[in-house]
């Protein structure tokens, strides 16, 4: 009964929210060349990318449209690797002298000592590092031998300091699946706070490569894994806002799924595009930076986001739990939108079902 109520209540939250959609985070795609050639890469970044770096005299002009921004909107760096920027310093600084935040997002391989302070004293609030299990597996999934001892490093350096707003996010797939006991132990270790994890879209390079898909039973030990851990409170351990998990909602996160893209969440694309998360479909654009207002865009446009009826369709249309999913995150929508690339309930349910049929 107490579940309902609270079901409900987190309800007209999230129409509220929708209503008011309040930008709180602008991704910044900033580069979309990168240093390594992961096996799991959703945009398919290459060491020379089709596009050049974004001018930071494109960006901020675009930025400057913000209308009285809240005090908690943070500009994201992302990419690509945004360390391949010889300006990063300079960019964070531009955006520290209009009031804002700024984080970045980052494989951690070119992030040493030197870096680290440069960035603190550029004004780097928040810090995201990725890392894809012990030494073997990330170094697997990385595609490079070198990875896991670059990444290593970045990570006691960030979790070092207390000013830093710093987390670790891993992409949970076949290969260090077994391996979430050590890894979480390992953070611990490292005096990481803060860890996230989340699985691999099939898009991209990822799309026909099965090393990379959890199974159900795997999923729902997935699930498992971080219900158990979050009991411990040694370390800030949830399940990512990817998409919605049925019976597991509130045992693997704060609070109830929400896929905040183009309510909360905007992004500026490497070629000027408007849009919400940098992994969802480039069809999903709202306009370019190059010739329209980006915060009359984020105020007068993103329909498709903000009223997701155009979801109920296909798997999604007679379930009953559309209202708390609503078509799962948004980045699943591609190609021709037919339906959802992934549901997390289904996968959920499936495995269980077969479990129990079995027993």
């Amino acid at each position: 009964m107490f579940a309902s109520v609270k079901r409900i209540v987190f309800r007209k939250f999230k129409e509220a929210e929708t209503k008011l959609h309040e930008l709180n985070y602008l991704f910044w795609e900033c580069t979309t060349r990168c240093n390594l050639n992961c096996l799991h890469c959703g945009s398919d970044c290459l060491k020379d990318s089709s596009f050049k770096d974004m001018p930071l005299g494109d960006f901020l002009p675009a930025l400057d449209t913000i209308e009285s921004p809240p005090k908690n909107f943070t500009v994201v760096l992302t990419g690509g690797e945004p360390l391949l920027r010889k300006d990063i310093e300079l960019c964070g600084r531009e955006i520290r002298k209009r009031g804002m935040r700024w984080s970045m997002v980052s494989n951690g391989y070119l992030y040493d000592e030197q870096k680290h302070i440069s960035l603190l004293n550029a004004g780097l609030g928040a810090l995201t590092i990725s890392l894809d299990g012990l030494e073997d597996s990330h170094n697997w999934l990385r595609n490079n031998k070198n990875s896991f001892v670059k990444v290593d490093n970045a990570i006691g350096l960030a979790a070092s300091s207390s000013r830093l707003n710093f987390d670790v996010v891993t992409c949970v797939n076949k290969r260090n699946f077994h391996e979430l006991p050590e890894i979480y132990d390992y953070l611990i270790s490292k005096g990481v706070k803060a860890w996230r994890l989340f699985t691999i879209v099939p898009i991209g390079r990822a799309k026909s490569n099965q090393d990379l898909i959890l199974s159900g039973n795997e999923f729902i030990g997935l699930m498992d894994f971080i219900k158990d851990k979050r009991k411990d409170k040694s370390i800030d351990i949830k399940f990512s806002c990817e998409g919605y998990v049925g019976e597991y909602e509130l045992n693997v996160r704060d609070s109830f799924f929400f896929c905040r893209a183009g309510i909360n969440i905007g992004s500026i694309l490497i070629d000027g595009s408007i849009s919400a998360c940098p992994n969802i479909d480039r069809s999903f654009s709202q306009g370019s930076i190059y010739r329209d207002n980006f915060y009359e865009i984020w105020q007068t446009k993103y329909q498709p986001f903000r009223d997701r009826t155009w979801t109920k369709k296909g798997k999604c249309a007679n379930c009953k739990d559309y209202r708390e999913c609503q078509g799962n995150g948004f980045h699943y929508w591609h190609g021709e939108k037919n339906n959802a690339l992934v549901c997390h309930k289904e996968l959920i349910e499936q495995a269980k079902y077969v479990r129990n049929a079995k027993s």
